[in-house]
């Protein structure tokens, strides 16, 4: 049996996490705001910003602050975050094929 190279296991382990994959696969859609990651998914704004910090740690989301007033935040994936599209769309197809579920 081959082994696990060492950076796709921690690879998987990110992209695993609860909500990370649904993050990205909305900021697929472009720059957006926290509020409306937040409402899109439904997740707890604690959580999705954990995510968030996450992800911009990891090099696959950009936070952008403008000095307004309110202030407005943007989040955005890098080029890296950005060359995870043909695998979200996989997944995508794939998933629309082969999981059952009552709605889309």
């Amino acid at each position: 049996m081959k082994e696990v190279c060492p950076r796709f296991e921690s690879a998987m382990s990110m992209l695993g996490r609860r909500w990370t994959g649904l993050i990205i696969y909305q900021l697929l859609q472009g720059p957006q705001r926290f509020c409306t990651i937040e409402s899109a998914l439904g997740i707890s704004g604690r959580l999705l910003s954990s995510r968030l910090k996450e992800l911009e740690e990891n090099g696959l989301v950009d936070r952008t602050v403008y000095p307004e007033t309110p202030v407005r935040i943007i989040y955005e994936l890098t080029d890296q975050g950005e060359e995870l599209e043909p695998v979200m769309r996989a997944l995508e197809t794939w998933s629309e094929r082969w999981m059952t579920s009552s709605s889309c």
